[in-house]
């Protein structure tokens, strides 16, 4: 097909039936050059991944030969549907995940469950102690909690860090590549146009054996290869020394979310249209108010548990707003990178040419979001980016298909987390490791938690 330069083209003329008349000899080369300055700008030049971002959207429609100022249009819409669309959710996730540790509830599931679990069971009470408290919270944050939490379990029972902690570490990981609320599931169901609850429901069902293969099982192995005494961090936790909420009422608070959008996907599937029933859940499920209703009844169950006052409770929902206004940004970023792909044409490009090659689309989504993870190291740089190269194949495929290329996508964004990834640096501190027992153990249990998801992606694809 012709490379020769073709006059510039509005965006809004590019819809899919006029796309392809952009040739594959531009549309390809600005997709590879724009994701390869978004790499090289992330990796070389360790810039900002918003920017990154947006230099990689105006580079890819640049190449394709659109008028700038349409490729502008195209990124802060799509910047502006998908922070109007995730960033909301994300704050108020922040907000919950925040008080959930100030008020000392994260605190109190641990110590119920770890309190409850022998010596042989302890790694698989880390494993659901990981998942419960990943639920709610971003990964860093999650990581960092569970920390005091690890050394004085693997201290107190005798244990390898390794062996009680790469279980903990798993659930949480699998938590936030497989289950929204997290920011990279939601971006990828904005984009592709998934159904939340059925998404939610698939990714615990995915979840659940990845993080039993991935986590207890896995660290049997890496705790033989590398055996890390705790060390002496943590002994008293702040929230050991006030009130807390009770462990009934926070796990309640917890599963108040996921109750609810559960809710709506089941009264979508059993409830007619235009039913009371289905009305009220649906509005209740819709993840803006189920985040939002989270956020209130914490703020009395969790808080007022906690002894916290109102100035206290308001401190801590303020605080926890600025250490993720880089991730809605990303997040937003990445929408806009995604748009930019769409309308350009590169993603009906890629849709066409995957569904005449006979591969596997969720194959071929987690090796796409594998490759830019191994490239970026940010599991939500890769899960944006794939979302956005792959939006077009979701508009044919049936509810279940979407929701599990999703899942496919996420698994494959937590790939080998390795030095450019900011979690190994963290898991290889405060585990005290060198960076090879680091590759041994939690960059190994990434790969596992990563290949094992897709393959149990792959078999309820079979059935469902």
């Amino acid at each position: 097909m012709t490379t020769d330069l073709l006059p510039l083209l509005p965006l809004s003329a590019l819809t899919a039936d006029t796309a392809p008349n952009i040739p594959a000899g531009r549309l390809v080369p600005a997709a590879l050059i724009g994701i390869a300055v978004l790499v090289v700008l992330i990796v070389r030049f360790k810039l900002h991944p918003f920017l990154s971002l947006t230099l990689g959207a105006l580079t890819v429609g640049a190449i394709a030969g659109v008028p700038m100022a349409d490729v502008v249009d195209s990124y802060t819409k799509g910047f502006g549907s998908t922070a109007a669309g995730v960033g909301t959710l994300i704050a108020l996730g922040a907000m919950f995940g925040k008080l959930l540790a100030d008020s000392g509830g994260a605190d109190e599931i641990v110590d119920t469950i770890i309190g409850r679990s022998g010596t042989r069971s302890l790694p698989w009470a880390m494993a659901a102690v990981g998942a419960i408290i990943g639920l709610p919270m971003f990964f860093e944050i999650g990581l960092v909690l569970l920390m005091p939490v690890i050394f004085l379990v693997a201290r107190r029972s005798q244990q390898s860090v390794v062996r009680v902690g790469i279980p903990a570490l798993a659930g949480l990981s699998a938590m936030h590549g497989l289950v929204p609320p997290h920011p990279g599931p939601l971006v990828a169901i904005d984009a592709l146009k998934a159904n939340l609850g059925v998404t939610l429901g698939f990714g615990i069902l995915v979840a659940i054996p990845t993080i039993a293969i991935a986590g207890p099982w896995f660290a049997r192995f890496a705790a033989r290869w590398v055996d890390v005494p705790a060390p002496d961090l943590f002994e008293a936790r702040e929230s050991e020394n006030g009130p807390r909420p009770s462990f009934a009422v926070t796990m309640l608070t917890v599963l108040t979310p996921v109750v609810l959008m559960m809710g709506k996907a089941l009264a979508d599937i059993l409830a007619g249209k235009g039913t009371l029933a289905r009305t009220v859940l649906d509005f209740l499920g819709t993840p803006l108010i189920a985040l939002l209703i989270a956020v209130i009844l914490a703020m009395f169950t969790l808080g007022r548990g906690a002894g916290m006052g109102v100035k206290e409770t308001s401190s801590s929902l303020e605080s926890s707003l600025g250490p993720i206004a880089g991730i809605i940004l990303i997040v937003a970023a990445g929408g806009g990178f995604k748009q930019t792909l769409v309308d350009t044409g590169i993603g009906q490009l890629v849709a066409d040419w995957i569904s005449g090659s006979g591969l596997s689309i969720l194959l071929l989504a987690w090796l796409v979001a594998v490759l830019i993870r191994l490239a970026t190291g940010s599991a939500t740089v890769a899960t944006v980016t794939a979302s956005g190269i792959l939006a077009p194949l979701a508009a044919g495929m049936s509810t279940n298909e979407v929701s599990l290329m999703v899942l496919a996508i996420g698994a494959g964004s937590v790939f080998f987390s390795h030095v450019n990834d900011a979690g190994f640096w963290l898991v290889k501190e405060y585990f005290g490791l060198k960076v090879g027992q680091t590759i041994k153990t939690w960059s190994l249990m990434e790969t596992i938690l990563s290949v094992t998801g897709l393959a149990f992606v792959l078999l309820l694809n079979l059935v469902v």
